[in-house]
């Protein structure tokens, strides 16, 4: 019998981030305590910009973009926050996207998978991704609890179940 597999991607799916912004913006516009302080969101390239007068009303307006984000089905640990930071007569933040797994989180995972997991599991850093190998499909689905369980910095999606 062949061993099954699954995949460990963290993706961000373009189309909702997108759309997530789309009602950002709404939000803001209609909002009354962001009215007149400049408060907007924009692409720049592939990272959002937020803009407001104050530093403050900047954190109000990126609590509204995570808040969006969720509501959309991406997780806020795939947003790479930076600080506020002056600009003329305004505060701007940039907001980045997170898309794969990095190398010091996969081995982290990859030694979760080792140290908890069912003995059968086996892990491979492939790139960006993780392969996850076994004989028993109950352990790999086992292995996708375990890893749910933990809190990690990244957001972890389970793909390719074979």
């Amino acid at each position: 019998m062949a061993d099954s597999s699954f995949d460990i991607v963290s993706k961000v799916d373009k189309m909702e981030a997108e759309n997530a912004v789309n009602q950002a913006q709404k939000e803001i516009a209609q909002r009354y305590d962001f009215k007149g302080v400049g408060a907007s969101v924009d692409w720049s390239g592939e990272k959002l910009l937020l803009k407001a007068e104050t530093e403050e009303r900047v954190k109000a307006v990126l609590d509204v973009v995570e808040a969006k984000f969720v509501k959309r089905g991406i997780s806020s640990r795939s947003l790479d926050t930076g600080k506020p930071f002056a600009s003329g007569k305004e505060y701007r933040l940039e907001v980045g996207l997170k898309n794969g797994i990095g190398p010091d989180d996969a081995k982290k995972i990859s030694k979760i998978i080792r140290d908890e997991a069912p003995k059968t599991v086996k892990s491979q850093i492939q790139g960006d991704e993780l392969r996850v190998q076994s004989k028993s499909r109950d352990d790999l689905q086992a292995t996708i609890a375990l890893l749910k369980a933990k809190d990690l910095d990244v957001d972890l999606q389970f793909v390719n179940f074979r």
